[in-house]
């Protein structure tokens, strides 16, 4: 240890070179790093979504549609003529619209009012369009050109074009608010106008790191792209505050800057491990979900742990003491309070959060359990324009998903049976088929290519179902669920479906699992950390209590405000605030062992409440401004749900810390006496 402390002091300028080009090289390759906004592509190969997307690119040249347009005040002939005009776009494949469904010669009221209405309702045409893979950005920007600001576009397609325009400057937006945020609570809280640069620095050249190696997985999803920076900026600024902490403490003891470094690095490297560890396993945590998802965001923000460490311990050092003179030149006296008789305070605190933790720890518990979850990224109204076009659609015409049915070619009479089934479900709005577009009388061949072609590949048939469902939902799932069954009834395990709904229906499926999961293993690998860490028995159930609880009673408000929340917050959450926070737990018993080995109990939690009381409120203050800095700034809802819970989470895990742990210390105080290997206390 001592070589390599030795080796960071007298190459200080070298490391800083390596450091800074790296950054810079990471800097221009991220540019590079491609991002996938299609959330399907996470799932299991397994799963039925997969598969049937599998057969549906290798069977049809057409996709399944992925949007909607809607064009107000027209006729019959002037929705046809807009019809045309939007197959001319580049980028659309098919568009769908009534004539597809009956003939549009005769009176509309000879047809059937639900399927009128599905596309044609009080002189304002709906056209079911289909946007190719990869040109939805471009291609919404046409369509939107060409049917104005009055004519809405809403739909799978133009939400995933909301989410490549917006991502970028959503970070950066997110960014502008929260590096200001952090300046300034490191001003209130240090005693240079240098040091929160440092601070600033150090983190940031590990975060450009971490995005340019992104370059060697190839691709990352537009979620991790997203939270990536900020949860890393917000969980990793600790390291800087501890090591920066210690080199000032040292410099008290040690009149040479170097030596006081070194001890600075020798005293701080187990705190700030232990703390790099509990989060590193809860990111880790994530990468064993069945959802795809959980691995690319947990590696990708596990990698950002490693380096912010590893930054942080030779980076920072290295900046340090380069600029020690600047720092020393622009001291300024404390803006903070010492809170060295914090415990007065939060001593008052300890026993009414005691007895409210007692009573609602059990609610809380179930509750997180019952809290109700979304699958989809859909985009909401307000948050861009996306959003507002879905819900003036949905005004006129109500909610509208699209779901194809694949089923083995060759029985035309099989399949106009299940069409004709299918159409008799609950929310089953109209269905499209060969058997009833075209009719059982007329045998493919007698037809064109282009024709057949919409209907039937060489192996399946295709079956296109409207419902007035939300992508989602119990209403939704159930529909899923029917019409699969209805058509596993007549095709056996040879039938496949796909779309958003079945989707997100499979995503369902599949993230039910991986919940459990998920939390047992990040609340494994971070018991045994702290087992390690304390030698205690004892010292882990108290400290994960203390967060596990925080995190129950977080997670159990939107069950108890009847509201649901993202599935990726919520897992994030569970691991992060897990992770993150425990980290002033551990802060705040170790100070508490060191100084019970030579004070009373009542007397140690009192030093040692007023010794890290101020880095616990700034690193909770930072993690909870990043999370609803987050919230504030993303359209996505997964990503501002992480936000939500993240800001919310931090501020209980805080209150946690300061007003239960300290009264659990002392309650068991003996008892982790009689479990800690040695007596440390």
């Amino acid at each position: 240890m001592d070589k390599i402390v030795n080796f960071i002091i007298k190459h200080k300028r070298m490391i800083l070179i390596i450091f800074i080009l790296t950054a810079l090289v990471s800097a221009v390759l991220q540019s590079f790093v491609k991002k996938n906004y299609d959330m399907v592509d996470y799932l299991p190969q397994e799963s039925q979504s997969t598969k049937a997307l599998k057969i549906m690119n290798q069977e049809f040249a057409e996709p399944m549609p992925n949007a909607n347009v809607m064009i107000k005040n027209v006729s019959i002939i002037e929705a046809l003529e807009y019809k045309y005009q939007l197959a001319r776009i580049d980028g659309i494949t098919q568009v769908i619209w009534l004539d597809d469904q009956i003939d549009i010669k005769q009176p509309l009221e000879m047809s059937d009012p639900n399927t009128v209405e599905s596309f044609y309702k009080n002189g304002n045409a709906l056209f079911s369009i289909t946007i190719r893979k990869g040109a939805e950005e471009k291609t919404c920007a046409a369509i939107r050109e060409f049917i104005g600001e009055d004519n809405s576009l809403a739909g799978e397609a133009p939400d995933l074009a909301s989410m490549q325009e917006n991502t970028v400057s959503e970070v950066a937006g997110a960014m502008m608010i929260l590096v200001p945020a952090v300046i300034l609570i490191f001003i209130l809280s240090t005693t240079s106008w240098i040091e929160p640069l440092l601070f600033l620095v150090t983190i940031g050249v590990a975060i450009l790191i971490n995005l340019g190696t992104n370059i060697f997985f190839g691709e990352i999803s537009f979620m991790t792209n997203s939270i990536s920076p900020i949860l890393q900026l917000a969980v990793s600024l600790d390291y800087a505050i501890f090591l920066l902490h210690s080199f000032t403490d040292n410099r008290e003891k040690y009149s040479d800057v170097h030596e006081a470094m070194h001890h600075a690095i020798r005293s701080s490297i187990v705190t700030v491990a232990a703390s790099a560890l509990t989060t590193l396993f809860g990111f880790i945590a994530l990468a064993f979900m069945k959802f795809g998802i959980g691995a690319d965001l947990g590696l990708n923000l596990a990698k950002g742990i490693i380096l912010s460490f590893v930054t942080t311990m030779i980076f920072m050092p290295a900046l340090t003491l380069s600029v020690y003179k600047l720092i020393d030149k622009t001291r300024h006296r404390p803006f903070m309070p010492g809170f060295t008789n914090i415990y007065k305070v939060l001593s008052k605190l300890s026993i009414p959060v005691v007895l409210l933790v007692i009573l609602l720890i059990v609610p809380g518990f179930l509750g997180q359990r019952k809290t109700g979850f979304l699958y989809g990224n859909a985009a909401t109204a307000g948050n861009n324009k996306s959003g507002q076009d879905r819900l003036e659609i949905e005004k006129e015409f109500g909610k509208s998903t699209v779901m194809v049915l694949l089923v083995p070619r060759g029985d035309i009479t099989k399949e106009a049976n299940l069409t004709r089934d299918i159409s008799g479900i609950p929310h089953v709005t109209s269905v499209i088929s060969y058997a009833n577009t075209v009719g059982t009388a007329i045998p493919a061949s007698f037809l064109t290519e282009d024709i057949v072609g919409q209907f039937y590949s060489e192996n399946y048939a295709r079956i296109i179902v409207y419902t007035d469902t939300a992508e989602e939902g119990a209403a939704a799932f159930d529909t899923v669920e029917r019409i699969q069954n209805i058509a596993k009834s007549y095709y056996g395990d040879t039938v496949y479906s796909l779309g958003q709904s079945t989707n997100l229906y499979d995503m369902k499926n599949v993230v039910a699992k991986d919940n459990t999961l998920v939390n047992l293993i990040a609340i494994i690998s971070i018991f045994l950390v702290l087992l390690f860490s304390f030698k205690s028995l004892t010292l882990p159930f108290i400290l994960l209590i203390t967060i596990e609880a925080g995190i129950w009673f977080n997670l159990s408000i939107p069950y108890f405000m009847g509201t649901e929340i993202n599935f990726i917050g919520y897992l994030v959450l569970s691991t992060v605030q897990l992770g993150a926070t425990v980290d002033y737990a551990i802060l705040l018993t170790d100070h508490y062992l060191v100084n019970r080995r030579e004070l009373p109990k009542k007397a140690a939690i009192h030093k040692s409440l007023g010794e890290t009381f101020k880095s616990i409120l700034v690193s909770a203050s930072t993690l909870s401004i990043a999370g609803f800095t987050l919230y504030k700034t993303s359209s996505n809802s997964a990503a501002a749900d992480i936000g939500r819970l993240l800001g919310r989470g931090t501020i209980f895990s805080f209150i946690m810390v300061l007003s239960f742990l300290p009264a659990m210390l002392l309650l068991f105080d003996r008892g982790i006496s009689e479990t800690t290997l040695k007596r440390r206390l």
